[in-house]
């Protein structure tokens, strides 16, 4: 109920296991009012990925990787992406959160075709656990060829003093953040043959990646997982976590649970939420996690932990 030899991650050019705590803070400045801003630059590029043992599937990208770089601001900051196709279809990036219409990345707002330039700027609105993808059309092909990723912003403590302790532990940098094992997990499928039902599942791209190797835990820290939804051709994807029950932050813009002590958590696409949970009473071990639909777990969507 694996795959059967390795991903070439080397080739691919990223590796499942560095995109969980790969963070994009981007270029910080000040602006002359006192702001901070967060600068970026997104190429999108076609780009041939390895999705399984020699399986390849020939993905749109954002800096020729799937998913995009996971871009990561503060509650209020000004955030500009300057973004370039160079791929071979018109592309967007459209950014769940507050903006203005005009950046809304879409047909007449911010499309972009084959050699030309967009930039995006707006302030990183709502805090919580968000997405951005392309939004040309049609709309299930640019998603599902590879064209998201995810986009976190922490929220600023001074905004929330009643939950200002929470806040901070969300802070990217601050000393009650550092203790957390934070992570981020895109769940994907992939469409193989083009017929619009998915061959493969997977967190961050490549199937079984974190049941080949697991995803190394210490035990006495708490774990932060940051989990999106991008399944094309599916009505819902699901995390379920063996042996353990988590708090779930639905969307991630609140600093209190919307569910509590639950081990399955459901998704449809672009649905996303924080996860919050802890092996500290646990014995060391391997400890599953994987989708609650048997032929996802099958096809690439499955994992473990492995607590030491």
């Amino acid at each position: 109920m694996t795959t059967v030899g390795e991903v070439d991650h080397r080739r691919n050019g990223f590796d499942p296991h560095a995109l969980l705590t790969d963070w994009d803070g981007g270029m910080v400045s000040r602006l002359p009012d006192g702001r901070r801003l967060r600068e970026y630059e997104i190429v999108a590029v076609d780009r041939e990925i390895e999705i399984a043992p020699g399986l390849f599937f020939p993905a749109w990208t954002y800096a020729g990787r799937v998913p995009g770089p996971t871009l990561r601001a503060t509650e209020g900051d000004l955030v500009r992406i300057v973004f370039r196709n160079q791929g071979s279809h018109p592309h967007t990036i459209h950014f769940h959160g507050i903006h203005p219409a005009r950046m809304d990345g879409v047909p007449g707002a911010g499309e972009v075709y084959p050699g030309g330039q967009f930039t995006y700027e707006f302030e990183a609105l709502p805090f919580g656990c968000h997405l951005y993808h392309c939004h040309s059309v049609p709309l299930k092909r640019h998603i599902h060829k590879g064209l998201y990723g995810a986009f976190i912003v922490d929220p600023e403590p001074a905004r929330h003093p009643e939950h200002a302790e929470a806040a901070r532990s969300r802070l990217l940098g601050t000393p009650e953040n550092t203790r957390w094992q934070e992570m981020v997990m895109v769940m994907n499928g992939f469409d193989t043959n083009f017929d619009e039902e998915n061959e493969v599942y997977a967190v961050n791209t490549v199937a079984h990646a974190y049941n080949e190797r697991p995803i190394r835990i210490e035990r006495a820290r708490p774990i932060r997982v940051y989990l999106i939804n991008v399944t094309e051709f599916d009505p819902i994807n699901s995390f379920h976590v063996h042996a353990n029950f988590f708090d779930y932050y639905d969307h991630g813009t609140t600093l209190t649970p919307t569910l509590r002590t639950v081990d399955t958590v459901m998704q449809c696409q672009a649905q996303r939420g924080i996860l919050e949970f802890s092996f500290a009473e646990h014995e060391p071990g391997l400890y599953m996690f994987h989708a609650h639909q048997s032929e996802f777990v099958e096809l690439g969507w499955m994992g473990h932990f492995e607590v030491a």
